[in-house]
This record gives C-alpha cells, structure tokens and sequence, in this order.
C-alpha cells in the first residue's frame, strides 16, 4: 500500500533518520516533512532528500492549523507521523511553557486538522503519535520494564507534556474517530542526534577533551534504543497494527549511566588506537596523548526529580508485528561514534554559538 506521508519534527533528530528510513525503504512514497527549525530541528539533516525534489519541506509550527490542512488537502495526505516535541528533560525544568505549547496544544491542533480534512472528505487515514516511556514514571530496581497497561506516572514536566498529547490522541480516537496509533519508546541514540543529550553530548565532550557531566551518582538506569531500530518499529506499527493500539518500543539494553559513559570513553579510545590520524584531527581527547577519556568523567549535582530507572517490555511487538530490536548496543555506540567522527562539520555547526553557552551554563565549561 503506497502511502502520502507527513512527518512533524522531519528536521529534528529522530523525524530525520525516520524520512531517510521510509524514502529508502518506499522510494515510490510521497513525503512532506514539517519543521519550524528552532534550535533542534536542522534543515542540513534532509537536504540530501529534499534537493532532487523527492520529498518536500516546509518551514512551518504545528500549532498553525490553516497551514497543517492546507497541507493534508493539497498533497492529499493520509498519515501524519508526529515526532515534533521539546523532548529535553533538562529544559522542561527551567521553561515548562515551551513544552505545553508544543507538545500538549500542538498535539491538539493537528488533531484538530485531521478531523477538519480527513474526517470531514471520509479520507483513510492514520495519525501516528510518538511518546516516550517516561510518561510511566520511574522503575525500582527489581520491577518488572514497563508495559503497555503500566499506569501513567510522569515525573517531569516533560513527561507529564507527552503523557497529556497521549491522551489527548486517544479520547480524538475515542471522541471524534480519529484512526490513530502510538508508540512508547526508549531512549534513542544515533546520527544527527542534537548534543544536548547525553551519549552525542559525550562524544563531542570527549573530542573536544571537555568534561563528561554525570548527574548524581550516576546509577540512574536507562534502557537504550538505537534509531534505526525505532525507525523500522514504527514503520511496523503504521503498516500492521490495527487502529487504536499502543506500543511500547525498547533496545532491550539497559544501563547505568556511569557504565554508558565509560563504555563511550573505551570506545573513542580504541578508535584512537585504531587510527591515528585522529590524534592529529582532536588534540584536545585525552586518547590523543595516550590517556583515558574516562578521566574527564565529572559528576554533578543531580537535576530535580530525576527518575531513577527506564525499562520497557517490548514483548508485545514481537509477538504480534514480528518486530525486534536488531543493534545491539556495543555495536550501535560505535557506529555513532563513526558517524560523529564522520561528520564533524556537521557537530560543530550545531554546537556553535549560544547553544555552547547554554551548554556551559548547564553543566559547566
């Protein structure tokens, strides 16, 4: 089945790798990628689609209603994948209204959309909605990963914003008809990831020979997803699952984060003993004089609220849609350690101006 796709947040981290996933897997699809392009979004991460013409972008907020049906009804869309969302923990706490805005009411309004053009024009459809696992709260150490009827219990205005679109999605099903679906992912990890998150934010950290911030005492559990596993659940959950399902979709790899960091540090080590020319390229990496990476290792004062563990059960997915989490994650954290070597210009330019100030003042220089 040939589907017309709009894909929100298709400029942002995991938006992007999902486009590159769906045109290579179905060349033949129409795609139209939306982005406002504040400071996550990249247009430099889909250029390379956008340029021959074969997927469309449009520089546009989800919240503009006029703008999401006109676009449903002149490129006859039929599925909308929404990954547009603030999704950094740390900024939620110190401007929660960003989060509201675009995670709860632009929710609304592209729900509102698609009930004004595909329910009123009788088009099939789907409307994908992607969370996060953190809406389920924090696990013990020796409770079972979190399951689909785990109850809701966000601990952050983050999750508490996911958990609220959540719901919103599914009383829109219930309510108006809206044929949705949606997942609940792990913690994604991969190219073009923006370094404010935790294993991109290491690897250019550990490059530059800046220290590794590690919150508290750095036993706070997570599972790890690569995104090209994400990317091939949801295509999964969109072509197979029945309306009105949720998923729950995890990289069956948990870890602490000191372990995750020292795993990232051995691992630029060895790339640096594998090819030398990289001493010459960053300087500043301890592995370029011989050292450990592991010794710009730097714990600070633990955020507010910091949920102690993630796990998510994916069983449910792979018993039903024959899906499973396929990179492992030594493997996965060094393709993404080659990618970030591979695309230096690319981390740089992102990481230059008043997001390294904001970084800086976050965790420190």
């Amino acid at each position: 089945m040939s589907r017309r796709l709009l894909i929100t947040g298709g400029a942002g981290f995991i938006g992007a790798n999902f486009a590159h996933f769906w045109t290579h897997a179905k060349p033949d699809d129409r795609i139209v990628l939306l982005d406002a392009l504040t400071y996550a979004g990249n247009y430099a991460n889909v250029a390379a689609l956008c340029d021959p013409g074969a997927v469309r972008f449009v520089k546009g907020d989800i919240r503009d209603f006029d703008l999401v049906c006109n676009l449903l009804r002149s490129e006859k869309l039929d599925t909308i994948v929404h990954f547009a969302a603030e999704s950094h923990v740390d900024r939620s706490i110190v401007g929660p209204g960003e989060f509201v805005g675009t995670n709860i009411v632009g929710t609304q309004v592209l729900l509102d959309a698609a009930r004004a053009v595909w329910l009123k024009e009788g088009v099939e459809h789907r409307f994908h909605h992607i969370s996060t696992d953190e809406v389920y709260g924090s696990l013990a150490p020796d409770a079972a990963p979190f399951s689909e009827s785990h109850p809701y219990d966000p601990r952050s205005p983050y999750a508490a914003s996911k958990a609220a679109s959540d719901h919103l999605v599914r009383a829109y099903g219930h309510t108006y008809g809206i044929q949705y679906s949606i997942s609940n992912c792990s913690n994604n990890y991969g190219p073009y990831q923006f370094p404010e998150k935790l294993i991109p934010l290491c690897i250019v950290n550990i490059l530059e020979g800046q220290p590794l911030p590690v919150y508290g005492d750095g036993k706070n559990i997570r599972d790890w997803l690569h995104v090209h596993d994400h990317c091939s659940a949801v295509m999964k959950i969109i072509e197979h699952s029945p309306p009105g399902e949720t998923w729950n979709v995890g990289g069956n790899s948990e870890r602490s984060n000191i372990d995750l960091v020292r795993a990232l540090c051995a691992a630029v080590d060895e790339a640096f003993a594998r090819d030398r020319s990289l001493a010459t390229r960053f300087p500043n990496c301890p592995a370029a004089r011989g050292a450990s990476s592991a010794k710009l290792i730097t714990f600070v004062k633990d955020r507010p609220g910091h949920d102690r563990r993630y796990a998510i059960d994916s069983q449910r997915m792979s018993n039903q849609l024959g899906w499973r989490a396929q990179i492992g994650l030594a493997q996965g954290l060094a393709d993404t350690i080659a990618w970030y070597l591979d695309n230096e210009t690319w981390w740089r330019n992102v990481m230059s101006g008043k997001y390294r100030d904001w970084i800086t003042q976050q965790y420190g220089s």
